[in-house]
């Protein structure tokens, strides 16, 4: 059985890692046009740098919870018949044991270059005086993460893994946020079982066949644990 697993925020609260939409998350205390756009970092790349500089801070204090544990070790039972997705820009999946992750939001412990697109594994301190190794320039240091505005990574090999599928699954998300919000529909509409596991029903919860609710961390291996049980 092929497995399509997508995991938004949700999966890394337990973590310490804030949800952004809940009534302390992220987006209720900064203004997104500034600091998650690219005209936001056109016109202040230092408030844009300062931002991401304290969430790549906060992340390398966050540790993986039991719901990234549990989908490592999915991960090694079912090898390439799992497809792990994530909307979220933390690494917790990689500390968790995961080998192959594909972030569709981007990755905050990496750096990319505004100029030349090149990218790199970083996790200090973005500064506008960083020279790209690739093109030579400075100025142009910004999170490797996909703004508001801009095109969500990897979609070919999403939708081909979304055609593949014999199971969606979606873990901690929104269900608010395209074009991840729309892969359960897609999969409904191509006969593919689907199933929500969240703390609570997201906003197109009605939309799957099977929900879960409940913190991610019990979750998620109990979940887990079912599927290895059944094969």
């Amino acid at each position: 059985m092929k497995i399509f697993v997508l995991t938004g925020a949700g999966v890394s609260a337990e973590s310490g890692l804030g949800t952004f939409r809940d009534k302390d998350g992220v987006w209720t205390k900064y203004d997104l046009s500034e600091v998650a756009t690219p005209e936001g970092f056109a016109r202040n790349p230092a408030l844009v740098r300062d931002f991401y500089n304290a969430r790549r801070a906060n992340l390398a204090a966050a540790e993986p919870n039991a719901a990234h544990v549990a989908l490592a070790r999915l991960e090694a039972a079912l090898g390439d018949d799992l497809f792990l997705c994530t909307q979220n820009v933390d690494d917790l999946h990689e500390k968790a044991g995961s080998k192959r992750v594909v972030h569709m939001h981007g990755e905050l412990a990496v750096t990319r270059c505004h100029h030349c697109q090149a990218t790199r594994p970083d996790v200090g301190a973005l500064t506008a005086e960083a020279v790209c190794a690739a093109c030579g320039r400075d100025g142009g240091a910004r999170p490797h993460v996909v703004w508001f505005g801009e095109m969500p990574l990897y979609m070919e090999e999403i939708e081909d893994a979304l055609a593949e599928a014999d199971l969606f699954v979606s873990i901690g998300t929104s269900g608010s946020v395209y074009p991840a919000a729309g892969f359960v529909s897609e999969a409904r509409a191509m006969g593919i079982a689907t199933c929500e596991i969240n703390l609570e029903p997201s906003a197109n919860a009605y939309v799957f066949d099977e929900k879960l609710y409940g913190p991610a961390s019990e979750v998620v291996p109990a979940w887990v644990e079912k599927v290895l049980t059944q094969g």
